[in-house]
């Protein structure tokens, strides 16, 4: 576990390189209607973010994006969403003190329970890479032995993901691992 010193200028460079946008589309815009809201620190009560604010709207077009591309994700090769979990997987853990530090910021965890969070969080993207490509099936024999059955594990489509706010990461990990997976595309909404 790293004791790094945090400087006021790494947080300063670290909070701007922060998207304060929806990411729609693959795109990332402004609320439809304009309006933001602020993150703060809980210690000081200083304004560490202005980020956009989804209306309906927003979430209607996030939904529509994501139905749009969900017959072309769900063709996307299990060996190919596994390599991109993995990815995932490596550039959170090289980037684990810069997510610790996001969380202690935004919510006031602890810097060692952050730091936990991330460990725990980056572990749901590793192991769902390892299980996207042991999407086995099943073939049987019918109970009256005449016919076979074959079971086949499709996508259900598009999800919605609703995540607390108390483990940022590690409940979006827990849950975007598993639809990037299965071959799902998805909208995620933080409850407030």
């Amino acid at each position: 576990m790293t004791t790094e010193i945090v400087t006021t200028e790494h947080e300063v460079k670290l909070l701007a390189s922060v998207p304060t946008g929806l990411l729609i589309n693959g795109q990332w815009r402004d609320a439809s209607d304009g309006s933001t809201f602020d993150v703060h620190d809980p210690a000081t009560g200083e304004v560490l973010a202005t980020l956009a604010s989804a209306t309906s709207e927003d979430a209607l077009a996030a939904l529509d994006a994501a139905d749009a591309v969900q017959a072309s994700w769900a063709r996307t090769a299990p060996r190919e969403r596994a390599e991109i979990l993995r990815r995932a997987f490596d550039q959170v853990t090289e980037r684990a003190e810069d997510f610790a530090l996001l969380m202690t910021l935004e919510m006031g965890k602890p810097l060692a329970e952050a730091r936990g969070e991330v460990t725990y969080g980056a572990e749901f993207l590793r192991w769902f890479s390892e299980e996207t490509v042991r999407d086995y099936g099943r073939y049987l024999t019918t109970p009256e032995g005449k016919n076979k059955i074959l079971v086949q594990h499709k996508p259900v489509g598009p999800c919605l993901l609703i995540t607390p706010w108390n483990f940022p990461l590690a409940m979006a990990t827990r849950k975007v691992a598993p639809a990037v997976a299965a071959g799902c595309t998805m909208v995620d909404r933080r409850s407030l």
